[in-house]
């Protein structure tokens, strides 16, 4: 029985730790890549600032 219970424990911690690594990542994409990205390529801060604040919304989601 305590098999049966630990199984369903992992089986209902997957859904949380999937949304937990997709808003990490959201976030380190958002602080610290896309930053990087748009001074290589020339991007304006505007446009940076925009993107990191949907980025961020979508990491809310989650």
């Amino acid at each position: 029985m305590s098999q049966l219970q630990s199984a369903r424990q992992s089986s209902q911690n997957q859904p949380e730790m999937a949304a937990l690594l997709l808003g990490a990542g959201f976030a380190l994409a958002s602080l610290i890549l896309l930053p990087a990205v748009a001074q290589r390529i020339g991007m304006g801060s505007s446009l940076t600032i925009a993107l990191r604040g949907a980025l961020m919304r979508a990491a809310n989601r989650f």
